[in-house]
């Protein structure tokens, strides 16, 4: 074990480079769905992958130009539209190339395994060259670096555009890429992208018919009174660590318990609503606070028509479970989990659409003010990836957020570890809240206590 919690530094023994695509690939401007330009979905997603064996660079790069000809929008860059609504974002494929970056650190395997238990922000981002630019529009769509370590390991981090894909489309790139590797041919591969966006065009006029409370509208100047503190600013001012909290398949199965007979949920709905429950219990928010829960749906088999197999864009939308603080706390994980349940049985083609028009507003944002956000990866095949080396032995986020991630365990299957960057000061209550299975609040006295709690609530 290191002696210091300092993670060494990468050495660049030369530049990065860019990949292109081996191959000519088409040269237009790709349109983006609603779904796709989201302001809330201008970022990177960063995956990092600890293998204990050799990834040969060379050869790396030799796939990689060869996967950039099926996934040619990654190889591109983002623009802002040339006419018309120039507030829209646009894939120019130019070809122009992903970023490719190789170091190394003077780290074994089992060194840096301590440092992915609870990434790091400041630490990790020393995995993963940074490409300085002025917004999100500078930074290529997609960027890796490869990290050799002292002991033949190699960490591998990604950067993928989340306005070009969603988790389904990173792992679909992903395991293209591993498929490609291991063969000294172009094969085909099992499931080609399909990059059209149309079908999620809106529609014109744009008619929204349905509530959508995960969204809200800036109004500037705004004379709406403030209803109650602003969480997601309050974290934002915040020097946040990360909580990671693995529930084994027992445990998942003994929350699961507290519903049954009467309520059949899923393993996501249960941990959802348990994850929300505690998140809100820790911040001791107050009572009458409206408190919201935002997570990703997939969209592809729930639009009509269908997406095609292979569908290459954000195929999600945010579905928006609601609740005052009171009512979640004071009940088990059941309650929640049929708040959950109800969130997702209103997401049909209509409520689709209707999300899509909505986004047609500018002015329309994701509430993130009240909301804890949960992305699922964990059933994505992520942990799955192998370059013909063998499976990772930890895959992970770059580094947690303030929105709540769902990881596979790798070697540990229907295990979940559940990631969520939280203040100091309350990390400890929540990962107590989190361990708590059977903690529920019964009666007036515990409520009492809850809300003279609630008093000492964070200011924000």
């Amino acid at each position: 074990m290191l002696k210091s919690p300092e993670l060494p530094d990468c050495i660049y023994q030369s530049q990065p480079v860019l990949v292109s695509p081996a191959r000519s690939t088409p040269n237009h401007r790709l349109y983006l769905s609603n779904l796709d330009d989201q302001k809330f979905l201008r970022f990177s997603i960063k995956y990092l992958y600890l293998f204990t064996k050799s990834l040969h660079t060379a050869a790396l790069r030799s796939s990689l130009s060869r996967a950039l000809v099926e996934f040619y929008p990654l190889a591109g860059r983002l623009r802002r539209r040339v006419e018309g609504d120039d507030r829209k974002v646009e894939v120019e494929c130019n070809g122009e190339g992903a970023v490719f970056a190789e170091a190394d650190m003077d780290l074994r395997c089992d060194q840096f395994a301590q440092f992915v238990a609870k990434p790091n922000r400041a630490l990790m981002r020393k995995l993963l060259y940074r490409v300085e630019g002025a917004d999100f529009l500078d930074i290529p769509p997609l960027i890796i670096q490869v990290t050799n370590l002292r002991d033949g390991g190699t960490i591998l981090c990604t950067a993928i555009s989340h306005c070009i894909c969603d988790g389904i489309g990173s792992s679909q790139f992903l395991h293209a890429w591993a498929h490609i590797h291991q063969s000294s041919s172009s094969p085909n591969l099992p499931i080609p992208p399909f990059h059209s966006r149309h079908m999620l065009e809106p529609r014109h006029p744009p008619r929204v018919t349905f509530a959508h409370p995960g969204f809200t509208k800036n109004t500037y100047p705004t004379n709406e009174p403030v209803t109650g503190p602003n969480v997601f600013k309050f974290l934002q001012s915040q020097s946040l660590v990360t909580s990671s909290v693995t529930f084994s398949p027992s445990q998942i199965l003994h929350l699961k318990r507290q519903c049954y007979p009467s309520l059949r949920c899923t393993t996501f709905e249960v941990l959802a609503s348990h994850t929300w429950r505690s998140w809100v219990r820790s911040l001791g928010l107050p009572p009458s606070f409206q408190a919201k829960l935002l997570f990703s749906m997939n969209i592809r088999d729930k639009v009509r028509p269908e997406l095609p197999q292979g569908y290459y864009g954000n195929g999600f939308v945010l579905a928006c479970a609601e609740a005052n603080v009171k009512e979640l706390v004071s009940a088990n994980v059941h309650h929640g989990v049929k708040l959950v349940q109800h969130a997702k049985s209103v997401v049909g083609d209509d409520y689709v659409r209707s999300m899509i028009d909505l986004l047609d507003d500018e002015n329309v944002v994701t509430d993130l003010s009240s909301s804890l956000v949960i992305s699922q990866w964990s059933k994505l095949g992520l942990e799955d990836l192998d370059f013909g080396e063998g499976k990772a032995l930890h895959m992970g986020p770059l580094y947690s957020d303030i929105y709540c991630l769902f990881v596979p365990v790798t070697g540990e299957f229907d295990a979940v570890r559940v990631l969520v960057s939280m203040p100091q000061s309350v990390v400890e209550k929540f990962e107590f809240y989190m361990e708590d299975f059977d903690g529920v609040v019964e009666n007036g006295d515990a409520m009492n206590q809850y809300e003279v709690d609630s008093l000492k609530m964070v200011s924000v």
